[in-house]
């Protein structure tokens, strides 16, 4: 990149250069991160066109999916089998299908799950609403995932090929790099999450890693601290334990929480101990965190953009980078999140396994002086299987400074089985079940010490 940008030392770039940066940067800006106001709250163009794909498909689409992951399951055992030349001429459907055994377990689980709540078959505790029901279902999480995933995927190149990040990567470098150890890049990842989903920060986070961008140990960071759920699925939460007219200190007390978490968590194991090295080992591409001698942060970074741009300028390779992302979103992660999500639901459902790990908390809550301990504590690690399972569990609970407390801390906790879990165990970013359970941990601890801090000011 550098030696290019030497080449084109001349100051005058052609307009058309400057338009092919621009205009597919601001289409990507305005789908992925223009906040627009909606009757039900905030949200992205994204979303909107999910919801609109959701309401005029959303019937079939469980069908749809079960049908996608027993497609990938076939094409799983049929490779891991034969290892078929067609399929191993396709870099791309050959590392969709070549996963260790672990990875064809859970696919299967996946599949087995599928199949019974689609057509409802075997034990209910299987495929009730509130277990396999939950994912899929017209208005459940897979729905959900197929359309953000159709066109977040698709439009996912807007964001990333054409010069937008290089920009933002030497403009924010300066904040990101002594606050968090991530180049300033990764700041569009949160913004995105922050504005769209969750699940949109991961998808980008995963891309980005795999070409480079990212190292294991910031990919890591990025995927379990920076996708954070979005304002959207917050006025969710709030709502469900009564308390919307608090939506404003809640999310500025979910925003304190989770930036000393962003700033604690990257400095202690399991984190800080990933390795500082590339996906595949192959060579990290330049962050634009070293500016070179003569320019500005802005100058560089917006010459760097211009290159960027300049080599992604065919319609070709835009949508078929597009379609890529797509069925790798919906093949490659769908089946982990129908195998895990309803496993950690069913626990959930079924056993009092969360209210017994739940009881170290009851001391701690007293301590604390939150009231009602016993019944909050019950709803402490119950987030670990679904976001909004926390929120049902402490609906009935009469104090507000209680049902505000669990609602901070359900949307601070981040890591949810049922969705950015599942997702960050079946990308490619490199943490896996014990990680995710000690992050988890520490996210809970951490902010429920901030978040309390807080209540007890607002209460």
């Amino acid at each position: 990149m550098k030696q290019q940008l030497q080449e084109q030392q001349p100051q005058h770039y052609p307009l058309v250069s400057h338009l092919r940066f621009l205009i597919p940067s601001l289409i990507g800006i305005f789908l992925f991160i223009i906040p627009i106001p909606q009757e039900d709250g905030i949200t992205i163009p994204i979303a909107i066109l999910s919801g609109w794909l959701q309401d005029n498909i959303g019937t079939y689409v469980p069908a749809i999916m079960t049908v996608l992951i027993a497609l990938t399951v076939i094409g799983t055992f049929i490779t891991k089998a034969f290892h078929p030349e067609a399929i191993k001429k396709s870099p791309f459907f050959y590392n969709l299908f070549n996963v260790p055994m672990v990875w064809v377990a859970v696919r299967v689980l996946g599949a087995v799950y599928a199949i019974m709540t689609l057509f409802k078959l075997g034990p209910e505790w299987v495929w009730s609403d509130a277990t396999g029901g939950l994912l899929l279902s017209s208005e459940g999480l897979l729905t959900i995932l197929f359309s953000v995933f159709l066109f977040a995927g698709l439009f996912l190149p807007l964001l990333l090929n054409f010069g937008l990040l290089e920009l933002f990567g030497a403009l924010l470098t300066k904040v990101m790099r002594p606050l968090f150890g991530l180049p300033g890049r990764s700041s569009i990842d949160c913004l995105a999450s922050w504005l769209g989903d969750g699940t949109i920060g991961v998808l980008l986070t995963n891309k980005q890693y795999e070409e480079g961008y990212y190292t294991k140990k910031e990919a890591a960071i990025i995927g379990t601290t920076f996708s954070v759920v979005s304002i959207t699925f917050s006025l969710v939460v709030i709502s469900e334990v009564g308390l919307d007219k608090y939506f404003i200190p809640f999310y500025l007390t979910v925003a304190a929480s989770g930036l000393i978490a962003a700033i604690i968590l990257p400095r202690i194991p399991p984190l800080s101990r990933k390795p500082d090295t590339y996906y595949n080992d192959q060579e990290g591409k330049d962050t634009m965190e070293v500016i070179p001698e003569g320019y500005t942060r802005f100058g560089y970074g917006y010459k760097s953009a211009l290159v960027q741009a300049k080599q992604n300028n065919s319609v070709s390779k835009f949508i078929t980078d597009g379609m890529k992302n797509v069925l790798d979103m919906w093949m490659g992660v769908a089946p982990i999140v129908m195998a895990i999500g309803t496993t950690a639901l069913i626990v959930a459902e079924n056993t009092p396994f969360f209210e017994w790990i739940g009881m170290p908390f009851i001391p701690i809550l007293e301590l604390l002086q939150v009231p009602e301990a016993t019944a909050a504590s019950k709803s402490i690690l119950v987030g670990f299987a679904d976001m909004f399972l926390p929120a049902i569990f402490g609906g009935g609970i009469e104090s507000e400074l209680t049902r505000f407390v669990i609602a901070s801390l359900s949307v601070t906790q981040l890591i949810y089985m049922s969705e950015v879990g599942g997702l960050l165990l079946g990308s490619k970013i490199p943490v896996d079940f014990k990680d995710l359970v000690i992050i988890f941990l520490q996210r809970t601890f951490l902010t429920l010490l901030v978040i309390v801090a807080i209540a007890h000011m607002i209460f």
